[in-house]
């Protein structure tokens, strides 16, 4: 399948089940991924597993499944975790906002300077709200 059908199948449960095994540091079995996901039972994680694998998405390695292509587009994996690609753009952000209010607060404000601030903090705002909404909707 091509990335654009893999795409399509990730989808309500099988997201689920893809981000479960992108966490995971070792091959996950049925009987393990319906126990994680709480699932009604273990056909119905052998039916996702076998979904993800026709897509091409997951491999048999060790009596379980492991990824084997990584579709991230709005998430970094660092170790075991999917940080939003956004988090990092956000922590620049606020740290460039605290070094215009710390180090580069001039004498007298000028017009430039609230400005500058306010630019500054409509973008934390904007990079803040994208991270949380990219966390709590638990996209790739």
């Amino acid at each position: 399948m091509v990335d654009d059908e893999s795409k399509e199948v990730l989808r309500g449960t099988t997201l689920e089940v893809y981000r479960f095994l992108l966490k995971s540091s070792k091959p996950v079995g049925t009987r393990e991924l319906q126990r994680a996901l709480n699932l009604s039972s273990s056909s119905v994680s052998t039916y996702h597993l076998s979904k993800l694998e026709d897509a091409g998405l997951l491999k048999r390695e060790m009596g379980g499944f492991t990824v084997g292509k990584y579709l991230l587009e709005n998430s970094i994996k660092v170790s075991r975790f999917l940080v939003p690609r956004y988090f990092f753009y956000a922590v620049f952000a606020v740290a460039a906002l605290i070094l215009e209010l710390t180090l580069l607060k001039p004498n007298i404000i000028y017009r430039e300077y609230i400005f500058s601030l306010v630019t500054t903090g409509v973008l934390v705002s904007f990079l803040c709200f994208e991270t949380a909404k990219t966390w709590l909707r638990g996209n790739l």
